[in-house]
């Protein structure tokens, strides 16, 4: 470019030099020479923003829609939404709408959506039950509970809820999952709709809440994440949705897609007081494989008899005062229970409490084992079981999911019943007379936690 301007220059003043000799002979003035200077092409912010990496663009993308300007698909492609939304930034903070954001901007627009994920709670967790990895305002919905048909957070009074369900279906397609959420539940009203072959989204109000619902399938597995949220808290919510849609990966590369998940580094279960002097019978699996077993409020404990047949585990605490162990009168579970325990601390919002929750039963396959629904909230897991008369009636073990596996097999029981029989032999084979105690469940259960690697 220098040296083609450099060559413009010369050859113009070489044409004035020939003009003025040509005055002199003709006595006729010449006209002056103006030279336009060249400007190089200007850049337009799309190809500035396309000239950054797509992970850049991407978190642009992300920390715009935290600060309430971007509201679009997070995939790191550059749209006039995307420059009108940084034009936006700009211009709430008075600064030059330039749509590219200088190096000053770019801080403070990644500062104030921190800021905002934080005062959220924003974290990405796996769901255990089937790999799917998403993003969950943890401050906003501290209330989770799942069972064998997905997982639930929501605020304490309900006003956000935030649903994932997975299930098997036979031939799943977009457009067909997107109508069954258009019509169930009754009286959705739908504002937005994207069928794309991979994935659908849906929005709008059902009743007098808004809805966001994203949907996809792999095989005849399907997912669906339910974002729902009273119209009041759309100025808190609106930032998050965008964020839980883009961060929602139902089928993450390498995640674990049969089989039980893998355990937790810290785990919680519910155990039953058996005697005064500290034993305390509890899920064998919920202390299985643990650096170290403790009571909450007691201390540590020992982990002395274990039955692989059903489940069960005996533990022992030492020097304790205080207990109250539970008697396991002979009970009979006909058509349902009440389940005794004490939920996972997240569950509770970081609680401890023990609570009761009813379930159904039936035969879940040979023998006398009995399956329970629903599955009772994490940490029940050793919980109590009491019959229609009060009487026990054995103990609630949680199982592992099995995420995939034959399309034809039934699914399998995610909650049985030991039967207070093989409780009472199981106690008996280890010198444990549990006859006699106290009839107040919620006296008797105690938190179970382990600590693995």
């Amino acid at each position: 470019m220098l040296t083609a301007t450099l060559i413009f220059v010369a050859a113009g003043a070489s044409a004035q030099a020939q003009m003025s000799g040509t005055a002199a002979v003709t006595g006729v003035k010449p006209k002056p020479v103006t030279t336009v200077p060249i400007r190089p092409a200007l850049q337009t912010p799309a190809d500035t923003a396309n000239a950054m990496a797509q992970a850049e663009r991407q978190a642009i993308q992300s920390d715009l829609a935290w600060v309430g300007n971007y509201n679009g698909a997070i995939t790191g492609e550059v749209s006039e939404r995307m420059v009108a939304a940084i034009k936006e930034f700009q211009k709430a903070r008075g600064g030059k709408q330039t749509g590219v954001l200088n190096p000053q901007e770019r801080g403070v627009l990644a500062e104030t959506a921190r800021r905002r994920q934080d005062n959220v709670g924003w974290k990405i967790v796996t769901d255990a039950g089937s790999g799917v990895r998403l993003g969950i305002p943890t401050k906003l919905v501290p209330q989770q509970s799942s069972d064998a048909n997905g997982a639930k957070w929501s605020s304490s009074t309900g006003t956000i809820q935030i649903q994932l369900a997975r299930r098997k279906e036979a031939t799943p397609a977009t457009a067909k999952l997107a109508d069954q959420e258009r019509r169930e539940p009754a009286g959705r009203k739908v504002d937005y709709s994207v069928v794309k072959p991979d994935f659908f989204v849906l929005s709008g109000t059902q009743g007098l809440k808004k809805f966001y619902v994203r949907g996809q399938f792999k095989g005849d597995e399907v997912r669906v994440l339910t974002i729902l949220y009273d119209q009041a808290t759309e100025g808190t919510v609106e930032p998050v949705v965008i964020a839980m849609s883009s961060a929602f990966n139902p089928f993450p590369s390498g995640a674990q897609i049969a089989g039980p998940p893998p355990r937790k580094t810290v785990e919680y279960g519910t155990g039953i007081v058996v005697s005064a002097d500290g034993t305390i019978i509890a899920d064998r699996q919920i202390s299985d494989g643990c650096l170290a077993i403790a009571i909450a409020g007691y201390g540590n404990a020992d982990r002395v008899a274990e039955d692989k047949d059903h489940d069960l585990a005996l533990l022992r605490i030492y020097g304790a005062r205080g207990l109250k162990p539970l008697g396991l009168s002979s009970g009979a579970a006909k058509t349902g229970v009440e389940l005794t325990g004490i939920a996972d601390p997240q569950n509770q919002g970081g609680g401890a409490a023990a609570s009761s929750v009813k379930a159904s039963i039936t035969p879940a396959g040979s023998g006398s084992d009995l399956a329970l629904a629903p599955a009772p909230a994490m940490g029940f897991s050793g919980a109590a079981a009491f019959d229609d008369d009060g009487k026990f009636a054995g103990i609630a073990l949680l199982k592992p999911v099995v995420v995939a596996g034959p399309s034809n097999a039934a699914p399998a029981a995610q909650a049985a019943l030991v039967s207070a029989d093989t409780v009472r032999e199981f106690l008996k084979v280890n010198g444990v007379n549990a006859a006699d105690g106290s009839s107040d469940a919620k006296a008797s259960v105690v938190r179970v936690i382990c600590v693995r690697k």
